[in-house]
């Protein structure tokens, strides 16, 4: 089997960290290493940290001095500070685990088995389930070619070819690791063989649901995503929770961002990539509907 290892940037988890600890040390397949990078917390995430290495000789913590800055380029530093500890070690995979996330035993060991099974695998992972009965892999368009980012796992070879995450602060980072992974030739994927449990909903770590939802709005303009595609989403989640309003705020991030001329983070390569996937989708989705099939959102390449 290939030897993998994890790193979990934390910040102020000191309500999740357990969970993850005892979800990662129940696995079948453990890893060679397990860092977790204590990012400036300022609650008892430390100590919890160094409790479970103390406990545990292949989990070390890195602890970050405490700034003000909670962004996803904090988290791409943290992360960055985790797989410098890595040099020296053999491994062939990597992975990159939320602090708010819970999983079944087997679960690396099932992500493990799927690059072992296939050499051109290089990013794999799961879809996820939130509180409240979402199951990403049943209500959600993004499908079985993108992999979220509360558990991404990378061939280690992939990882380096991308140059690893892109410490962008308004976020993006897992989706842009992915998407340039698929444009370098390797093979991602969502299987559903598993899934893990999102403890909090996504985005909301220090804001309400409904900023959060007009962020994703924003970031989906800014990753340079197709704006018909960007109403199809709107209209698709108009009758899902929160009825309305989660929905009126997605589609102002996205015309908030185009009105201000937002700078995309993203080259006209990876835009025009991404632009052509979402309409191929789109195009499958009203196909099927059409012909009076049942969509399946997972499957609609």
């Amino acid at each position: 089997m290939l030897k993998y290892v994890i790193i979990t940037p934390a910040r102020n988890e000191e309500s999740n960290l357990p969970r993850l600890i005892e979800s990662v040390v129940a696995q079948t397949r453990r890893p060679e290493k397990w860092v977790i990078v204590n990012d400036g917390s300022t609650d008892r995430t430390a100590e919890i940290a160094d409790r479970a290495a103390a406990s545990h000789d292949w989990i070390e913590v890195v602890h970050r001095p405490q700034h003000l800055d909670r962004s996803f380029a904090a988290k791409v530093q943290a992360f960055n500070a985790g797989y410098a500890t890595l040099r020296g070690i053999d491994f062939e995979i990597i992975g990159n685990i939320d602090s708010d996330v819970s999983f079944k035993p087997d679960y690396f060991e099932i992500l493990t088995g799927k690059f072992a099974a296939s050499s051109e695998l290089g990013v794999a992972g799961t879809p996820f389930t939130q509180d409240g009965g979402y199951d990403s892999g049943r209500d959600s368009f993004e499908g079985e070619s993108y992999v979220s980012g509360g558990c991404q796992m990378f061939r280690r070879k992939c990882f380096e070819e991308i140059d690893g995450y892109v410490p962008n602060k308004a976020g993006g980072i897992d989706w842009i690791a992915v998407m340039k992974a698929r444009m370098k030739g390797w093979k991602v994927r969502c299987f559903l063989d598993s899934r893990y449990h999102h403890h909090r909903i996504l985005g909301t770590a220090d804001k309400s649901q409904f900023r959060a939802s007009m962020d994703y709005g924003e970031r989906a303009y800014y990753l340079g995503g197709s704006p018909i595609w960007h109403v199809f989403r709107v209209l698709y989640r108009i009758p899902r929770k929160p009825v309305f309003l989660g929905s009126a705020c997605l589609l102002l991030g996205y015309c908030s961002a185009w009105i201000r001329g937002i700078e995309r983070p993203v080259k006209a390569d990876m835009i025009q990539f991404h632009r052509s996937e979402q309409l191929r989708k789109l195009r499958s989705i009203i196909w099927s509907f059409v012909r009076f099939q049942k969509i399946d959102p997972f499957r609609t390449e």
